[in-house]
């Protein structure tokens, strides 16, 4: 077995004392051995963590020991190094950002749909299905006929579901929407949005694209391409299968292999994307950090540059 464990979680629910539960907690990973991202605000928790079995399923634990986290869902994985240096606990006004402080999921969120039923919602004709995540995100991986908003980020999908033909047809009836993410937080919270704003029958994948490509067979998916992961995996597909794209680590975008025989690529610098939008300073910086990693990797070393993302 590998000697590291992943341990992914977020929850919306009321927490008024948020602020106040930084430091005991972050105490705990420490004593743990668990490094990674925990985000806190007041409408829950959002994280990952990694570190030795014992120590991640311990700081579970103690969480769980608050009975607001009594219920607190998780999901694992397991790499053969460290997937993260540091130990963050951050106080956020959101525990993902879409700046509408009336959609909160804790108290009015949509209907979630478990895997097994989502492809007989999504092939409903009357049912609009909203991909909720970011432009580059759809672009290597999404359900057949689902809705791209191409959003930047999911602080733009509020104008976007303004302005959206698709949920706001003439004859001035709210659709049926079915919205799905990566890994359930921001779907859960894009259909408090839509709740907020009087759709009624509004319903979200529960557990995300992973759960349904962990859990659905192939012959059966109605999924097409790959899934963008916020971690050193960059995508997966059906059984979580480690996929083929890589990242650019200048502009963070997924790169497929076509990709990569740009003349504007430079392993650590640049992509065809973001090459003419850095300036010749950042390249250089670029071209110093990876520099410093090979460097680090050579030796056998730990390089400190790796940051946890939160569940997404």
């Amino acid at each position: 077995m590998k000697p590291f464990l992943s341990a992914a979680f977020y929850k919306f629910v009321d927490l008024p004392d948020y602020a106040t539960l930084r430091e005991p907690l972050l105490s705990v990973c420490h004593q743990q051995g668990v490094k990674g991202m925990i985000l806190l605000a007041s409408e829950g928790i959002n994280s990952t963590i990694a570190g030795p079995p014992e120590g991640v399923h311990a700081v579970l634990a103690y969480l769980r020991q608050d009975p607001r986290l009594a219920d607190l869902q998780h999901k694992e994985a397991w790499s053969d190094k460290a997937p993260f240096y540091r130990m963050k606990v951050r106080l956020k006004r959101e525990i993902v950002t879409l700046g509408v402080p009336e959609a909160n999921p804790a108290r009015r969120a949509g209907t979630y749909v478990k895997p097994a039923d989502w492809n007989a919602l999504i092939s409903d004709p009357d049912v609009v299905v909203v991909d909720t995540r970011n432009h580059y995100e759809v672009d290597i991986g999404s359900f057949k006929g689902a809705v791209n908003p191409h959003i930047d980020s999911f602080s733009q999908l509020p104008q976007w579901v303004e302005q959206a033909a698709a949920l706001n047809p003439v004859t001035g009836k709210k659709p049926r929407v079915a919205m799905f993410c990566t890994g359930g937080i921001r779907c859960e919270k894009s259909t408090a949005l839509l709740r907020s704003q009087g759709f009624h029958e509004v319903y979200h994948l529960e557990g995300g694209i992973l759960k349904y490509l962990e859990t659905v067979p192939p012959e059966q998916s109605l999924w097409q391409g790959a899934c963008f992961v916020f971690d050193e995996r960059v995508s997966v597909g059906h059984g979580l299968v480690v996929g083929d794209y890589g990242l650019c680590r200048a502009c963070r975008l997924p790169i497929s292999a076509a990709d990569k025989l740009s003349p504007l690529f430079e392993d650590g610098v640049s992509c065809a994307r973001c090459h003419g939008v850095t300036s010749e300073a950042q390249k250089a910086g670029a071209r110093e950090r990876k520099r410093q990693w090979d460097l680090a990797k050579a030796r056998g070393l730990d390089w400190v540059g790796a940051q946890a993302s939160p569940s997404s």
